[in-house]
């Protein structure tokens, strides 16, 4: 998995979050604010509640830089504190920051104060990476960095560095972009990661969220996409932490399947040299629209269910692809912020057109499209001209179909507790349907669904056929994954066969039983 690198040794301490043991680095450079940002991340708590943090004994522990060390078996745990535990007094508190924070906004300009700010910061970030992060450097731009805030605090009323848990912005959003670089440990990845990287056969079940960042942040850097568009790095991390913080903790739509569609991706642009054969640009399409492509998701999988249920997504987006568009809008959301704008720096027509494409291939994802699609890419395949914008556009269409439904290909003790993370998001969504009255697909309903019936003809009508037609393009990948699937198809037919065989055994004894009853 590699070895962290970093300026200073973070310090560490371990958390006890829903039963689970959630390891948190900080640097001791962290302001206390820094660390709570870590704290409701790790916690899942909202950054709009108040917080205090526990030992195992019950005792308040200081959230600073120089809060004591614990371990694994003595886990702190952060408490959210209710509207009744802060009293009336903060209720006071706040009202009065309410109000002089409008009043300092009015009388010291505080918009075009934040521009400025926000153009020096840049400024400096920029100079931190173009200067290799020499240590010396680090040190020079966070003194200016401090200064900046100083000045900031001088002119607008010590709001930069408040403790208090609200910022105040014009538009009443409370919205707190990051400005610091992104926390989560760099990770020098060893040769036989990058190795296992490109190939089908990565364990995705090994690894920590920081290290599936450190992961992705590597990918763009190797395909060159960095270079490409001319990205800050600074920025690239911070986006992918706004990715990773906008994928929501379901069964199975996560951000491990996040990072496990990206790199399947990675691994087909590498196995398919699609290097040679599509432009950067396309690259960095197929690659972005990998990450996003499940943004936000509900956990209710299938459109039928938020057009049968009147959501608000379906109601928006008209009954067309509602989770899909959802997730577009989500994606450029988070690229619409300055600091996570990883094509900040492409000119606005091209930025338009790469916008478009990212959103054509999440649209893509969509099931329901799945026909329409592939019959699309069987039509061009057996001519198939890598020059014919039509022809490319369709076939990314189908590298990003194939990726979001790859788990199969992957080796059998990878793949199946995909099935069960899948499975019970399913029956989570299909028990909602039956108290809803709403109508139930019978591939997620919990009393005639199995594992088998689930996967077989899933493997045999959708995944064998798409990935076939694939290869006729790109024979290479016969081996490294139509044949996985044909294993997999397979396996889960000999477990049906013995399903069915005890299933049978168990209705004869049964009837024996009831025969033997009559005789008595």
């Amino acid at each position: 998995m590699g070895s962290g690198s970093s300026s200073y040794a973070p310090k560490t301490i371990y958390l006890d979050v829903d039963g689970k043991v959630q390891k948190v680095l900080f640097s001791r450079h962290c302001s206390p604010c820094d660390i709570k940002e870590l704290l409701y991340s790790s916690s899942n708590i909202p950054r709009s509640t108040a917080i205090m943090m526990v030992d195992p004994e019950g005792a308040l522990v200081s959230i600073d830089p120089t809060m004591p060390t614990n371990t694994p078996n003595s886990l702190y745990k952060v408490i959210p504190l209710s509207t009744g535990q802060l009293g009336e007094k903060e209720d006071m508190f706040q009202n009065v920051l309410s109000q002089v924070a409008e009043q300092f906004s009015r009388a010291f300009r505080i918009n075009e104060l934040k521009t400025e700010v926000t153009n020096r910061l840049a400024m400096l970030e920029k100079r931190v990476e173009l200067e290799g992060l020499k240590v010396v450097e680090i040190e020079k731009c966070k003194n200016d960095l401090k200064k900046l805030r100083d000045e900031m605090t001088s002119r607008a009323g010590g709001r930069v560095n408040c403790p208090c848990k609200y910022i105040f912005s014009d538009d009443g959003k409370k919205l707190t972009p990051r400005r610091d670089v992104p926390s989560y440990p760099k990770y020098t990845l060893s040769q036989e990661t990058i190795e296992a990287l490109k190939k089908p056969t990565f364990d995705v079940w090994h690894w920590e969220h920081n290290e599936m960042l450190s992961c992705l942040e590597y990918m763009y850097h190797d395909l060159g996409l960095v270079k490409e568009f001319n990205m800050n790095p600074i920025t690239l991390k911070r986006w992918l932490l706004g990715i990773q913080e906008n994928y929501r903790s379901n069964p199975f739509h996560n951000f491990r399947h996040c990072f496990c569609v990206s790199q399947i991706m990675y691994g087909m642009i590498h196995l398919c040299n699609l290097q040679e054969k599509l432009t950067l640009t396309d690259l960095g399409i197929l690659m972005t629209a990998a990450v996003c492509h499940d943004l936000d998701h509900p956990g209710y999988t299938i459109t039928m269910y938020q057009i049968n249920a009147r959501t608000e997504l379906a109601v928006r987006y008209n009954d067309i692809s509602p989770l899909e568009n959802h997730h577009c809008a989500v994606a450029f959301q988070i690229l619409s912020l300055p600091e996570c704008n990883i094509f900040a720096n492409v000119e606005p027509e091209a930025f338009k057109q790469i916008r478009q494409a990212i959103i054509t291939l999440i649209l893509a994802t969509d099931m329901a499209r799945h026909g329409e699609i592939l019959d699309s890419f069987k039509h061009k395949v057996d001519n198939f001209d890598f020059t014919n914008e039509e022809h490319v556009t369709c076939l990314k269409m189908v590298l990003i179909k194939c990726c979001d439904i790859s788990n199969e290909v992957r080796p059998t003790e990878v793949a199946e507790p995909w099935v069960d993370c899948l499975l019970e998001e399913y029956f989570i969504q299909s028990d909602r349907e039956k108290s809803e009255g709403l109508p139930v697909a019978p591939f997620m309903d919990r009393d005639k669904v199995t594992k088998p019936t689930a996967q077989i003809g899933f493997i045999k009508f959708v995944l064998i056929p798409m990935f076939e037609t694939v290869m006729k393009l790109f024979p290479q990948i016969e081996e490294i994954m139509v044949q996985p699937l044909r294993d997999s198809r397979d396996h889960y037919e000999e477990l049906k066969q013995i399903d069915d065989a005890m299933t049978e055994a168990q209705k004869k004894k049964t009837e024996n039983m009831s025969l033997g009853g009559k005789k008595k």
